[in-house]
């Protein structure tokens, strides 16, 4: 298991926290286009859509893509452990657990990256210091969540086991997408969602009937969203981040998303802020700078300077290997 043995420069602590709120948009936007668009059908054209663009962009800036022998073949394993796995199993388990469960379920990556490190003796052991920051994230996303939320555990058993399942499949894609850290990370986005897309299809109308559907404009402004934003750009981010932080720092995004929804309802919609939710904003904060090697304050000035940063000048599509 990668294993920190440097401090995370503040950029990349800016861009973790991006990520976080890049995927976390996409339970939003996927509940305002399902009423017209069916799930795997949505996954299907997101995927794709999020492909196409980046395949523009590889274009545009020049990018050349590797050579290296077998690596058609590792894309597609990326892109089945990575997002046609856990993308359909989210799709379907959150049909019958509730979101509060789902999200803690779904938190759950950086604990299993955990249990992956200690089954495989070829891998580094974590830090006691990133021990403890995979539990008190977990603990955090429980404060937030409540613990009235595992009320619901053992009911719906089977989608409950789909989320854990694609949690698993996540988890070991991190791990996986290492072997990508000398590849353009727009380069490695665009080859792991075509790859998503060419099993996502062919299972898109076994299961439903796309072409009969009639979307809202709602709903295709949401899946364009969804695409280009939060699944375009945020795959970017997401293999630039396993390159500079490793699959443990960068899995703790699992732990940011639903500290990020809850910041979002606090400050725009006037949702209230309590104790327990409080404590549980600091707990992941800390535990996502005890993973990384990051001290609170280093944490701090990068969330203050991530909101200042200018977007075009972020190195996140402009970066080469």
């Amino acid at each position: 298991m990668h294993q920190q043995t440097q401090k995370i420069p503040p950029l990349e602590i800016g861009l973790l926290l991006l990520l976080g709120i890049l995927w976390g948009m996409p339970y939003a936007l996927t509940k305002i286009a399902l009423p017209t668009i069916p799930p795997i059908t949505q996954v299907t054209a997101r995927v794709i859509l999020a492909a196409a663009v980046l395949w523009f962009v590889v274009l545009i800036t020049g990018r050349t893509l590797p050579k290296q022998p077998g690596i058609a073949a590792r894309l597609f394993v990326q892109g089945i452990l990575g997002c046609a796995i856990p993308y359909t199993l989210i799709a379907f388990g959150q049909q019958s657990v509730d979101s509060s469960l789902a999200s803690i379920l779904n938190s759950t990556a950086p604990l299993l990256l955990c249990l992956i490190g200690l089954a495989s003796p070829r891998q580094a052991p974590l830090t006691t210091g990133q021990l403890i920051g995979v539990a008190l994230g977990l603990g955090g996303v429980v404060m937030i969540a409540g613990a009235g939320a595992f009320a619901g555990l053992g009911k719906g058993a089977v989608g409950q086991s789909a989320i854990l399942l694609a949690t698993l499949s996540s988890a070991i894609g991190a791990l996986h997408a290492r072997r990508f850290v000398n590849i353009a990370p727009e380069v490695v986005a665009a080859g792991t969602l075509t790859s998503a897309g060419l099993v996502l299809t062919p299972l898109c109308f076994l299961v439903e009937a796309p072409l009969d559907i009639s979307p809202s404009v709602a709903a295709l402004a949401a899946l364009a969203a969804n695409a280009v934003v939060a699944t375009a750009l945020g795959f970017v981010v997401y293999f630039r981040l396993i390159r500079t932080v490793g699959s443990v720092g960068t899995t703790t995004v699992g732990y940011l998303r639903p500290a990020i929804g809850v910041l979002i309802g606090c400050s725009l919609i006037g949702e209230s802020m309590t104790w327990p939710i409080g404590c549980g904003l600091v707990a992941i904060l800390v535990s996502v700078a005890a993973v990384n090697g990051t001290t609170v304050p280093q944490l701090r000035e990068a969330i203050v300077a991530g909101f200042r940063r200018p977007p075009s000048r972020s190195p996140i599509i402009a970066g080469s290997t």
